[in-house]
């Protein structure tokens, strides 16, 4: 893997090759059975010394003369054999006894993505104070630049209250014919894969196992996969299984870049590197922690990971829809096309600049564009650029477009309602980030929306 300027080698894991014995280590062990025992040197024997006399050899006596063989004689009769008799009867076996059933684990039944690695415990929330993140920016950040956790602070699941939704799985969406299938988007989903699977299923696009069930129909991630929750690269692993999986039904699973790719990417090639932030001297390890970054994510994070991440393009148009991860129009900063946007970005990514890659990770932080009174026309300032009659997006969670905040005493009351998309800047835009890292609601849906 690609090492950025000042970053420290990867740290490599130990593995089998690792703990082979080397042949100079590899000393016969003495008391084996089967082994013939050492015969101890002889004191008196020196090397390059004769003992002074060697015995005479022993006269062998001559051998006995052969005897004359003995004179035939017929053989007596063979007696006849005893009556035979049964043998006992052989007892019957005992009864068998079915084994006891073990009881599954609540989390059997749940799919694993590629490799199966049990996920960690969501960790608990600390203290502002405490945040390993805290104090690594200024607070006068340029015009335009929001870190996450600055203006969103985050709600931990945890301190609010869950309620269990196992949904029974809906009728997979009927096939189309020759053309594409029925188009669907999901919003950010932040580690959480249990709801992830559940939302997906709900929606028939996976079957009870966690399968691709969709046949011919389309699927887009918004991108922003990771941090916060608790299964991050299970997400990743499940994602990229079904793109497979929906290929070879006919239809397809792709997914977008967010901010939270490109900050992993960076975090893990460029880590404590400083990189200018335009307001001082920032490390992408900084703001990876203080965005919701997860250790358990960093240590199963794999090079397939980083590269299937590095290749997602920023935007695409799927019908009459213009997808993108970020509520921002920072896109038209990277090419007057789709195309030259993706290809824009992704050369950056190769190019493995650390301000570059910095540069992009801040310009797609941006959030909030469309919502004041500007909104519409910044919607059609992307939509006359790249084409389409609607922003789909995520990045944004809708209670904070809608002024929605939660809090973190527990009450039932103080969770966010979101109970599908919202539409907003005169209907040109639809966010789709329910809030899933504040116990809000990961959202999958068909597109074009009955409004």
């Amino acid at each position: 893997m690609t090492q950025g300027d000042g970053q420290d080698p990867v740290e490599r894991t130990a593995t089998l090759r690792d703990f082979r014995v080397p042949p100079y280590a590899r000393v016969p062990v003495q008391g084996h059975a089967g082994e013939p025992p050492v015969p101890p040197a002889d004191p008196t024997l020196h090397l390059g010394t004769r003992p002074a006399a060697y015995p005479e050899p022993v006269a062998f006596p001559e051998p006995p003369a052969r005897p004359e063989a003995p004179t035939y004689t017929e053989p007596q009769v063979r007696p006849e054999p005893a009556a035979y008799t049964e043998p006992p009867a052989h007892p019957e076996p005992a009864a068998y006894a079915e084994p006891p059933v073990p009881t599954a684990h609540a989390d059997a039944a749940r799919p694993v993505a590629a490799a199966p690695v049990a996920a960690p415990s969501a960790p608990v929330a600390a203290s502002a104070s405490a945040h390993p993140g805290a104090g690594g920016f200024p607070d006068d950040f340029p015009d335009g630049y929001t870190p996450t956790e600055r203006d969103l602070p985050v709600i931990q699941r945890g301190d609010t209250l869950q309620v269990p939704v196992a949904p029974a799985a809906a009728p997979a969406p009927a096939p189309t014919g020759d053309g594409p299938g029925p188009l669907y988007v999901v919003g950010d989903v932040h580690g959480y894969l249990d709801e992830l699977l559940a939302a997906l299923r709900a929606q028939g696009l996976v079957d009870e196992n966690g399968g691709w069930a969709a046949g011919n129909a389309r699927l887009w991630f918004l991108g922003d996969f990771t941090d916060r929750g608790p299964d991050g690269i299970g997400v990743i692993d499940l994602v990229m299984r079904l793109s497979a999986e929906a290929a070879a039904a006919g239809g397809y699973c792709k997914a977008l870049m967010g901010n939270h790719e490109l900050l992993l990417i960076g975090a893990k090639r460029f880590g404590d590197t400083p990189v200018n932030s335009g307001a001082g001297t920032a490390t992408f390890q900084a703001a990876w922690l203080l965005n919701g970054g997860q250790k358990h994510d960093m240590d199963r994070l794999q090079d397939v990971h980083l590269q299937w991440m590095s290749r997602l393009d920023a935007v695409v148009r799927e019908d009459d829809h213009l997808l993108l991860h970020s509520d921002t129009t920072a896109y038209l900063d990277y090419g007057q096309t789709i195309e030259d946007v993706n290809d824009t970005v992704h050369e950056v990514l190769t190019r493995n600049d650390a301000d570059e890659v910095w540069d992009l990770f801040r310009k797609f932080t941006k959030r909030f564009a469309f919502r004041d009174e500007g909104g519409p026309e910044a919607v059609q300032e992307l939509l006359g650029t790249y084409g389409g009659s609607r922003v789909v997006h995520g990045h944004s969670p809708i209670p904070y477009l809608l002024g929605q905040v939660g809090t973190e005493d527990g009450e039932e009351e103080s969770r966010p309602v979101v109970d599908g998309p919202h539409v907003y800047a005169d209907g040109l835009a639809i966010a789709m980030d329910g809030g899933v890292t504040m116990a809000g609601k990961l959202l999958v849906v068909q597109l074009p929306l009955g409004d």
